[in-house]
């Protein structure tokens, strides 16, 4: 008997930024191996690949403390994430989970920097498709992505509040 398959999980964030134009948040995304300094996790790198070009292959990871926060307990959780698609005119770009020890089996994601309407500033979309991850629920990926994108966006704000 064929395994019955589990419908995949589909959703969205969004988050708005209203003082930092669109071609100012760009380069953030762009700049696919830097993670790091824009979400809360300890280390993204490049792997292998071209810079900016489909094909390219970053590790990301995050040091996880236990329930007591004993370094015996500490564990890291790690991916790595190969880039589908880049188009800066568009300013969006795609990537997939290849390998990691989270617990995703399938997992591509698009994230896009949409302009405002009135110009001033824009909006970051996250979307993703996933299989089921075990010990999580939909709702525990939809809020893990939303909180990542809010976390992006308020740094992008700072670093731009400071930079000006």
């Amino acid at each position: 008997m064929a395994e019955e398959s589990k419908p995949k999980w589909e959703g969205k964030s969004i988050v708005e930024l209203r003082s930092t134009a669109a071609e100012d948040v760009w380069p953030v995304l762009e700049d696919f191996c830097n993670l790091h300094k824009w979400i809360p996790i300890d280390t993204c790198y490049q792997v292998e690949g071209i810079q900016g070009q489909p094909g390219l292959i970053r590790y990301c990871a995050s040091s996880i403390k236990g329930a007591d926060d004993s370094a015996e307990t500490t564990t890291i959780k790690w991916a790595k994430e190969k880039l589908l698609t880049i188009d800066p005119v568009q300013r969006c770009l795609s990537y997939e989970v290849v390998d990691n020890n989270i617990g995703f089996k399938s997992y591509v994601a698009t994230l896009r920097v949409v302009p405002s309407s009135n110009g001033d500033g824009c909006k970051i979309e996250w979307g993703f498709v996933s299989d089921p991850v075990e010990g999580w629920t939909f709702q525990d990926m939809n809020s893990y992505i939303q909180s990542s994108l809010q976390f992006m966006a308020n740094k992008i704000e700072l670093a731009r509040s400071v930079s000006t």
